[in-house]
């Protein structure tokens, strides 16, 4: 088996790697295990707006990716956590999906919970991606 290889965002994954000890990703063999990604900049600030801060947790997970190697092209997996789920949020995600998984779309799992790791955070998305051979 191959070891794990775990990765951290520049910026924010250092910070919290320090401040929580946790990695925001693990490569083992041709698996790509993202941990959850918020919507928070490299200052740990939440945009005020639900959408921006979808927005930002997709971008957060195109630099943890790119990080481990990795692109949306590879993800196959995405579970999303949200606070006050609606259905203008699922409409949100599944834009969101559509833009950043064009040709396939990936299996989804949709989670409305009563809180997230930080107080401001609405949502959280976990992704996993498998590398070609």
């Amino acid at each position: 088996m191959t070891a794990p290889e775990f990765f951290v965002t520049p910026g924010n994954g250092d910070r919290n790697r320090e401040l929580f000890h946790y990695s925001q990703a693990v490569k083992i063999g041709d698996r790509i295990e993202l941990a959850g990604q918020g919507g928070w900049n490299d200052d740990w600030q939440f945009p005020e707006k639900l959408s921006d801060e979808i927005d930002q947790a997709f971008l957060d997970i195109d630099r943890t990716l790119a990080t481990a190697g990795a692109s949306w092209d590879h993800v196959v997996i995405v579970r999303s956590y949200h606070v006050d789920i609606d259905s203008a949020t699922v409409e949100t995600m599944a834009d969101r999906l559509r833009r950043y998984l064009p040709d396939q779309p990936p299996v989804w799992t949709n989670i409305g919970v009563a809180a997230l790791g930080d107080e401001n955070m609405r949502v959280e998305i976990e992704v996993t991606a498998v590398l070609p051979d």
